[in-house]
């Protein structure tokens, strides 16, 4: 495994050249959004550049048609949102899973994360030789794997995939937050900043909270189940108990 040694790094197609000189042709890159949120599902993504067949780009062709393409916590939500764009027009295919709050409280989050990669390979409308992975590895797939420490980092097709998970997901907030206003879900996305943990306080977990994760939990055991039930304030429409469902995915 490499460490980068600048946080800054832009990725390379260094992984994927190594691989289609071995003969694989349609390589996926996969990572994931959302892992240490304490609301929302988390999504992951798979993307397969156009490298190494007939009719695609060369490496020097594909870095400058994904140029900016960085792991997505270095970019703006607005560079992010423009980069969406131009992976989902030029990608060979790309894939959108999802791990529900359900099933992270159920199984845990690595196996949610695990769930949801599975789910967006099983997407790609071609099928991959070969997958390069943000750091970890999906026994139950019987395909070449590279797991990578600080893949997004350093790989353009992890790096790309990072991308449309955190796009895909923060749309899926950002459709919450007009559900449930009083918790800012359209400005934190889920995670756990004061202001998040503030209106936990006063209004309790909302059926899209992660009640396994320990600052919900912890929280949680405040709150009697007819308080969950009760309106919020800023929400007269919606209850912050156990009612609700979670809006359509937007991947486009």
């Amino acid at each position: 495994m490499r460490v980068p040694t600048n946080s800054k790094q832009v990725p390379t197609l260094e992984e994927e050249v190594a691989l289609l000189s071995q003969g694989y042709s349609f390589i996926a890159g996969v990572d994931e959004a959302g892992r240490g949120s304490l609301a929302g599902p988390v999504v992951a993504a798979g993307v397969i550049l156009p490298l190494g067949t007939p009719f695609h780009f060369d490496p020097d062709e594909c870095l400058e048609c994904f140029a900016g393409v960085r792991d997505s916590k270095q970019l703006t939500a607005r560079e992010r949102e423009r980069l969406f764009e131009v992976i989902m027009q030029n990608a060979l295919a790309v894939g959108v899973g999802i791990g529900s709050v359900e099933m992270i409280d159920e199984r845990n989050i690595l196996q949610a994360t695990k769930y949801a990669m599975r789910d967006a390979i099983a997407q790609l409308t071609i099928p991959p030789q070969a997958l390069l992975l943000d750091a970890i590895h999906l026994p139950d797939i019987e395909l070449l794997q590279r797991s990578i420490i600080k893949g997004d980092e350093l790989c353009l097709s992890i790096a790309a995939a990072s991308i449309i998970a955190k796009v895909t997901r923060d749309r899926i907030m950002v459709q919450l937050h007009e559900h449930f206003p009083a918790y800012g879900f359209a400005q934190h996305k889920g995670y756990g900043t004061e202001d998040h943990l503030a209106a936990l306080r006063e209004y309790g977990a909302t059926p899209h909270h992660r009640r396994s994760f320990a600052p919900v939990r912890e929280l949680f055991g405040l709150f009697q189940e007819e308080d969950l039930n009760n309106p919020c304030p800023q929400s007269p429409s919606f209850s912050c108990g156990i009612k609700g469902t979670l809006p359509k995915t937007e991947t486009s």
